[in-house]
Formats: C-alpha cells, sequence, structure tokens
C-alpha cells in the first residue's frame, strides 16, 4: 500500500522518520511519499484532508479529528519543551503591559498559539508568520512580541533576544500536566493498518535511538543551517518517551489540553474518539 506522509523538516521529526522514508527498516511492504513542509502549512493540510499521514499541531488535530485519528507513536509532547514568548528588550512585567502589543506566531491552529492564549487571553493583537521568520520580526520592531519554537529556542539570545515568559512553565505549572506539541495522525478511513504504521514509526524511532547521538545525512540535509550540537539539543529536547508511546500519562496530557481547546473552540468532540 502507498500512502502520502507529512512532516517537518526539523531534526526532531527527520530524526524520527529517517529509517522508515529510507527504509533502513523493514517497511512490511508500506511505501511511502513523502512531503516535508512547516508545520502551519501541514496544519492546514490537514483541515483540507490532503495528506494520509500527517504530523500537524494539537490544536490542528482536534479540529481535524473526523478526518484524522493519532497514532501512539511520533508526537512531540513533554515537559520544559513549550515556547517562548521573547521580546528585543528586556520586560520587566509583561502582565502589565502585554495587551495592546503586538505579538508574532508561528500559525492560528499551532499549539504555540493555543498556549500563548491559555497565558494571555486578552491580547487579540496578534500577527501569523512561518516560524522562522519571529526572531527577525521581533529584531527589526515590525512586532513588539514573538512567539518562537523549534531551533529558535536555541538561538534566540545569541540575536540579543530576551525572554519574556516560558509559555510552556506557564502551562505545566497551571495545569500540572506535560505539554502537547505535535500529533502524528493517519486518516480514519485507514484505521485496519493504523497499528501497523504505528508500530513502523516506533521502529523507526528505536533505530535512531540505537545509532544516537550519531547525526545522519538525512537529518543534516535538511538542517543545513544549524550546528550539530543544534541539531542534537533540537532532538534531546523534543524526542523522548512519549515520542515512542504516549502512555496514559501523554493521554492524559493531551485530553487536558482537549478541554482547554474545546472551551476556547465550543468543540463538541469527545476526547475518547481521538485515539485509535
Amino acid at each position: 500500500m502507498k500512502f502520502s506522509l507529512g512532516f517537518s523538516p526539523c531534526p526532531n521529526d527527520t530524526f524520527i522518520f529517517d529509517a522508515l522514508v529510507n527504509k533502513k527498516i523493514d517497511t512490511m511492504g508500506f511505501d511511502l511519499e513523502v512531503i516535508l513542509e512547516d508545520v502551519e502549512t501541514l496544519n492546514l493540510w490537514a483541515l483540507e484532508g490532503r495528506l494520509d499521514i500527517t504530523k500537524l499541531s494539537f490544536p490542528a488535530f482536534f479540529q481535524s479529528s473526523d478526518e484524522y485519528i493519532l497514532l501512539n507513536s511520533g508526537s512531540a509532547l513533554g515537559k520544559g519543551v513549550g515556547p517562548l514568548l521573547i521580546s528585543k528588550s528586556p520586560v520587566e512585567d509583561p502582565n502589565s503591559k502585554i495587551d495592546n502589543l503586538t505579538i508574532a506566531l508561528p500559525g492560528v491552529h499551532t499549539t504555540a498559539n493555543l498556549l500563548f492564549s491559555f497565558a494571555y487571553p486578552r491580547v487579540l493583537n496578534k500577527k501569523f508568520m512561518v516560524f522562522s521568520s519571529i526572531e527577525e520580526a521581533v529584531l527589526s520592531g515590525r512586532t513588539d512580541l514573538g512567539v518562537i519554537i523549534h531551533e529558535n529556542r536555541f538561538t534566540y539570545q545569541q540575536k540579543g533576544l530576551h525572554k519574556v515568559t516560558d509559555l510552556g512553565e506557564y502551562w505545566e505549572q497551571k495545569m500540572k500536566a506535560p505539554i502537547p506539541l505535535g500529533a502524528i495522525a493517519i486518516k480514519r478511513k485507514f484505521g485496519e493498518v493504523a497499528g501497523k504504521i504505528d508500530s513502523l514509526i516506533r521502529r523507526s524511532l528505536e533505530h535512531a535511538f540505537s545509532n544516537y547521538p550519531f547525526i545522519s545525512k538525512y537529518v543534516k540535509q535538511h538542517s543545513q543551517e544549524m550546528s550539530e550540537n543544534v541539531m542534537r539539543q533540537h532532538i534531546d529536547l523534543y524526542v523522548n518517551k512519549y515520542s515512542i508511546d504516549l502512555g496514559p500519562e501523554g493521554r492524559q496530557a493531551i485530553a487536558t489540553l482537549h478541554n482547554v481547546y474545546k472551551q476556547s473552540s465550543n468543540s463538541a468532540v469527545a476526547t475518547d474518539s481521538l485515539f485509535f
């Protein structure tokens, strides 16, 4: 069987899928057409039902859960992994000043946007852009603040930017749960093979871990502007036990985020229906 598979070119995703898409493991007769795109593009495509298997932000998954079902392996979820709100100059008391400021965010349907709104519900002046453009938007003054994700967590200080709020830390303190960032989902119509695909993703990740800290050519070629040290920081932060299998704690964290999402969107989707 042939499936389309979408994920981002970030090191955590290429690390997870390398062995599977490059057939370093037995793919059990499955053939994959791979598409690499930034996460908000994948989010928008998921809302259109474009790909068979896809990485996407959890809010986008919640919105498209009539079409997709969550797999156990491959997700980005954990503690200390949340997006950061940053500024060009130090901000002493963001709670008293932020409401009327302009905020750059990496996409309407991203978990970063949901977590920012959870922490700062009164802020409405948002500008959405590709995540890699946010640091420059803050530095140039096009926006007052920005919410950064991915490898920018490791580079913003080198550019003279300042952390205002760790949005993941805020979430963990308030909700006492890990932070669900990105999901791997498969179309519901392929439910009969979902378990096999899930097993392949897990085996692909286990293969990557068995060779780590070696960084494969596949990961490097899609992370050309990063040093190997930043690639490893990225993998160490975003790929963990929840990526291998969500487990009860991971599922509960997703249920917690889903409840927050439902309150903000008036969604009536049952949490139990999200998991295969």
